[in-house]
This record gives C-alpha cells, structure tokens and sequence, in this order.
C-alpha cells in the first residue's frame, strides 16, 4: 500500500510540473509514469541501501531511460518526459533545510545537511547523463 500511495503522489507532482512547463497534453500522463516509476525505483534504493545518492542516481537512470524511449516511442524530444520526470527527485527539502540552518547561523548543520543535498543533486544530474550516453550507445532506433 506504501509504495501504490507513493506512485500516485509522485504521479500527481510530475503531472503538476508538466502542466506548469507547458508539456504538450498527449506527452503529460507519460511524463508522470516516468516520473512516479524513478521515485519508486529511489524509495526501493533508500530502503535496500539507506543511500540517498545511490536512491537518486538510480531514479534519475530509470527517469532517463524511460525519457529516452518515450521520445522514440512517440516523436517527441526526451526532455519532454525527462524534466518533469526528475521533479520528484530533487532534494527540495535539504535545500530548504540548508537555508534554514545558514539562516539560524548553524553552519555545521548547513555544511552536513548540504553536502548531502549536493550530492544527491549531482547525483540526479549523472544518472540523466549517463542514460542519455547508454540510450546513443545502443542507438535507440527512432520507431
């Protein structure tokens, strides 16, 4: 039940983002299943690892291929389905706890807290990368 509730709302958030960047309306719906399918395989990492990074490098992959073979699969560029995708990947909450701690003038926390939410961004950022050079290693055949 855990993990239907947490792909509904990771569904919703990509929805939500995709509407906000204008997605065209066929490529909305499969922009959320890519989306709630990363930050599943993410939850299942941080629960098997009890790594945030390793969570959201993987989710960024599983975002990315997914992107990558929707973009083949119906003509559309694969940012179309990989941005909003992400969405639910970005550390929003370490941001803001990062601030807040700066703010607070606890800059121990800040430094920890921050590094961790780095991480995990960078993270995002190698899995999009790498699933994007794995879909131009197998050249993924336009269909």
């Amino acid at each position: 039940m855990y993990f239907i509730k947490q792909f509904i709302y990771a569904f919703i958030s990509t929805i939500g983002f995709s509407i906000i960047f204008n997605i065209p309306r066929d490529s909305i719906i499969k922009s959320g299943i890519g989306g709630a399918l990363g930050w599943i395989v993410n939850i299942l990492i941080n629960q098997q690892l009890g790594s945030s990074s390793a969570g959201a490098f993987l989710g960024a992959i599983t975002v990315g291929l997914i992107g990558e073979f929707f973009a083949r699969l119906f003509k559309k560029p694969a940012t179309v389905f990989i941005i909003p995708g992400i969405i639910p990947l970005v550390p929003g909450a370490g941001m803001y706890y990062t601030m807040r701690a700066i703010i607070e003038k606890n800059f121990i926390t800040a430094a920890e807290i921050g590094s961790e939410t780095f991480f995990i961004a960078a993270s995002i950022a190698t899995g999009v990368i790498i699933s994007s050079s794995i879909s131009k290693i197998f050249k993924l055949k336009k269909i």
